[in-house]
């Protein structure tokens, strides 16, 4: 694994103290690209959200902006689950305010109360990296995914060209605290973040340990340079 994740309690903890300016400072620290980054994860499952009765689970879902993307794709509800609670809170007043019809569950991704095989999708946006441990947290996609199912993980990843790199790299460490801090009252979190990405897999490296997990068909497409990218992977039996 390169390099390790805070401990969950720590995760959550950070997590809670931003929830409140969660989605602003998102939109602004990535001057919008996330609204186009969750755009492109929607378009991309869309296959799957056409089966007729297909369950949908979005894990890690935060403040729940993919969430509703997905369920207004697809005309009916999904399935959000987060372990963090003020989190939970803020998707569920967008669920109210939008009349929209997706439940939530509390619920730490490496231990889901889903049963096995009983969902066609799970998707996860910008949570995976935090995760305590990444191959169970595959592990655990992977049994709760009925065959023919996808996982689909939208995550920061690692620019492959050296220039862009480093000015993102700039950005990211020495910017992007400034910034969040302003926005949220929260520097450690804005700390954090630059250092889970710059300890998180490669793009490469995410793909082997989806392979790794019995996935198949594992893809990848980078986005914005390579600072995100979206990676499928299909559970075959």
């Amino acid at each position: 694994m390169r390099g390790t994740t805070e401990t969950a309690a720590s995760v959550q903890s950070i997590f809670a103290r931003i929830a409140h300016r969660y989605d602003l400072a998102n939109h602004l620290l990535s001057f919008n690209m996330d609204r186009y980054w969750r755009g492109r994860t929607v378009a991309s499952v869309r296959p799957v959200l056409e089966r007729p009765g297909a369950r949908v689970l979005d894990l890690c879902c935060g403040t729940g902006d993919l969430l509703l993307s997905l369920e207004s794709a697809r005309g009916s509800a999904a399935l959000g689950s987060d372990f963090c609670h003020p989190m939970l809170l803020g998707a569920r007043r967008k669920i109210q305010e939008r009349s929209f019809r997706s439940q939530l569950f509390e619920a730490d991704a490496l231990c889901s109360p889903l049963r096995d095989r009983s969902v066609d999708l799970v998707t996860i946006a910008f949570g995976f990296r935090n995760l305590a441990d990444y191959d169970q947290g595959l592990r655990e996609i992977y049994r709760i995914l009925r065959p023919s199912g996808m996982a689909a993980i939208l995550e920061f990843s690692h620019p492959p060209n050296p220039v862009f790199g480093a000015l993102y790299g700039f950005y990211s460490r020495r910017l992007l605290p400034l910034i969040g801090s302003v926005l949220s009252g929260s520097r450690d979190a804005y700390t954090y973040l630059p250092h889970s990405v710059e300890r998180f897999f490669t793009a490469d490296e995410l793909a082997a340990r989806m392979v790794e997990a019995g996935f198949q068909n594992v893809r990848y497409r980078r986005m914005t340079g390579g600072i995100v990218a979206l990676h499928t992977g299909i559970r075959s039996a």
